[in-house]
Order: structure tokens, then C-alpha cells, then sequence
């Protein structure tokens, strides 16, 4: 395959010509952005956009050069603001929302296939009210949260994106859910999807440690006999066996490298273990946006460690008898409401 190579402005003032030549690679640069986007199932984070690139021949090196072209792009039109996954925390609360058809007749007729509806939407029983065990995912990375999504959907799972581990509101919302479903009798798993790295590798120790440091030490032993932290990924028979590449270094959000002895964690045993096993390379979790489908699996496999294939199925039918009940009842307080009148 040949690289890919990035459009780039000469240094010094440009003549007309390179910037001529320079906006019609950036075209070919968008136009293959969007080809790729055109087979997309999800949306990717700027970052999950390098390792689709990646496999058009986009070299490792390249990938702080590729996300800034990127944002030039979307900056300039050239390539649409949503073509990136939006970070839900920097999102707007409270945005103004308007019918798309302002005639009256049309958004009556609409009201009334709503309330027809209702009883659709009617949740009396929880998933998790006939099990033992409940679960919940967090992952590192945005790229994951919306890969995974769908089938944490369908189990009714909730998923986070962890973005590192320092968000205190993150963590109480997480132990506020082992309690709720600890007081309900049953055990809670955590499972979690990230990095290849050795803070990866070591997350059950320090993921435990930032949630035990918001509770006493008496409240944190009696919720940890009825909590698994489950690391399911990134591991090195994944990476091996789908190909995703490995980064050489080991830098981290900080800027550090913990491959470098002046590193103050060079030293901990987590990080020499990892060095011994691996060496000073990892692979980002956003690798997974190149192979959705074993991605997609990898969560499935998971899941289904603890719960039957069948649980949705099963859920959804008793769900029904309830909410055809609400139908029925919809249906009476409509008619003692409306009488004759409602056509």
C-alpha cells in the first residue's frame, strides 16, 4: 500500500501555486475521510480517526499531525463538525427544541400516535430484578463507549467513558451502583475496556484504590466481597490475532514516558513487570475502530461470561405482558376521558 501522505504548506510565505496544490490534497485528504465514513456504523473520536487512516497507510509518527489536519478541515468545511464523535462533557445542556412541522393539524395527529404509543415506554420491572448479579462497562476510550453501545443496550448495561480515573463524579456514581444492587442481594461486576499499557494492565489494583479512597475503610470492605473488576481488553492475544499495532513508547496523558528511568513510576513493579513482558510499546484502545466486528465480539464474549445469550429475549417477553396491561389501561382512562369523542 502507499503511505498516505498529509497535505503540507511549504515553510515561509506560500506561493499561489502551493496553496493551490495544497487545498486540492486536502480535498483528496476529505474525500477519503468520507469514503471511510461511508462504511462507518459508528462515530469515531478524532483520535479513532488516525487508526482508520492507519490502514490507508497513515504511518504511527503521523498520527498528532493527521488529528490537527483534521480539525483544520472541519474548522474550514471542508469535512462536516460531526464527522468526530462529540465528548457528551463539553455537550450543551438545555438546548432550544423545536417541532420540524409547525401546522397544528400535523403535530396533533403526532401527539396522538404518541399516546397510542405510551404503554411502549411503560418500565415497571428492572432487568436485573430476577438475577443475582448485575453489571455495568467502563471504557477509556470515547471511540469504545459508542462501539459497544449497542449491544450494552440490548443487556441494558450501562457504559461510561472513564477519560483516566481522576472525575470524582464518575466514581461515586459507580459505587453508588454497587450499593443500590449490593442492598438488593446481588454481586456487582465492573467491566472494563482500555489500553494496553501498564496502568491499563493494572487497573483492577488502582481502580479499587480510587474508589476506596470516597469511602471508610469499613464501607469499602463490605462493598468489595461483592465486587469483580472484570478486564476484558485490550490484551496481547487480541492485539496478536486482529493485528492492531503497537505504539513505541510509553507516554502518557502527562506528557511522561514511563519507558524512561527518570519516570518517577519507572520503578513500581507494575510498570518493570510490564517492561519485561512487552517492552516499552502499547496499544490504545481506540485501535479496536479498525476491527469493529471483533471489537463488537470481544464485548459480547464478555457479557455473556455472566448472563445467557437469551436474557434480552426473555426480559423483553415479560416486559410485554406488562405493557400490553398499560395499553388496556390507556385505552380505558381515554375512553372515560374523551367518551364518543375521541376518533
Amino acid at each position: 500500500m502507499t503511505a498516505l501522505v498529509l497535505p503540507r504548506l511549504p515553510r515561509g510565505r506560500p506561493s499561489s501555486s502551493a496553496l493551490a496544490s495544497y487545498d486540492a490534497e486536502l480535498q483528496r485528504f476529505c474525500s477519503l475521510i468520507l469514503e471511510i465514513n461511508s462504511t462507518l456504523e459508528f462515530q469515531v473520536s478524532s483520535r479513532g480517526w488516525c487508526y482508520q487512516l492507519e490502514e490507508h497507510g497513515l504511518d504511527k509518527g503521523q498520527f498528532d499531525d493527521a488529528q490537527k489536519l483534521i480539525v483544520e478541515c472541519r474548522r474550514r468545511r471542508l469535512l462536516p463538525m460531526d464527522i468526530v464523535a462529540e465528548d457528551d462533557a463539553r455537550a450543551f445542556e438545555n438546548l432550544e427544541q423545536l417541532d420540524d412541522d409547525p401546522d397544528p393539524a400535523t403535530f396533533a395527529a403526532a401527539v396522538r400516535a404518541t399516546v397510542e404509543q405510551w404503554h411502549e415506554d411503560y418500565t415497571p420491572i428492572s432487568f436485573w430484578d430476577d438475577k443475582d448479579i448485575s453489571l455495568a462497562m467502563v471504557v477509556e476510550k470515547i471511540d469504545l463507549r459508542t462501539l459497544f453501545k449497542p449491544i450494552c443496550a440490548e443487556f441494558r448495561i450501562p457504559i461510561a467513558n472513564a477519560r483516566g480515573w481522576s472525575d470524582l463524579n464518575l466514581r461515586w456514581r459507580i459505587l453508588e451502583m454497587i450499593r443500590e444492587h449490593v442492598a438488593a442481594g446481588r454481586r456487582f461486576v465492573l467491566l472494563y475496556c482500555g489500553d494496553h499499557d501498564p496502568a491499563g494492565l493494572n487497573i483492577s489494583k488502582s481502580l479499587c484504590k480510587n474508589l476506596a479512597e470516597l469511602l471508610t475503610h469499613r464501607e469499602w470492605l463490605e462493598l468489595m466481597e461483592h465486587l469483580t473488576i472484570d478486564r476484558f481488553g485490550l490484551n496481547a492475544e487480541f492485539i496478536a490475532e486482529h493485528n492492531l499495532t503497537w505504539i513505541v513508547n510509553l507516554k502518557t496523558s502527562s506528557g511522561g514516558d514511563l519507558a524512561d528511568r527518570r519516570h518517577k513510576d519507572h520503578r513500581c513493579d507494575y510498570v518493570q513487570s510490564y517492561l519485561r513482558k512487552f517492552g516499552p510499546r502499547k496499544v490504545e484502545a481506540n485501535a479496536l475502530v479498525v476491527r469493529p466486528e471483533a471489537g463488537r465480539k470481544l464485548c459480547r464474549d464478555a457479557i455473556l461470561k455472566y448472563l445467557p445469550a437469551d436474557t434480552p429475549d426473555r426480559y423483553f417477553e415479560e416486559l410485554e405482558t406488562h405493557r400490553e396491561e398499560a395499553e388496556r389501561e390507556i385505552e380505558r382512562e381515554m375512553r372515560a376521558a374523551y367518551g364518543g369523542r375521541r376518533q
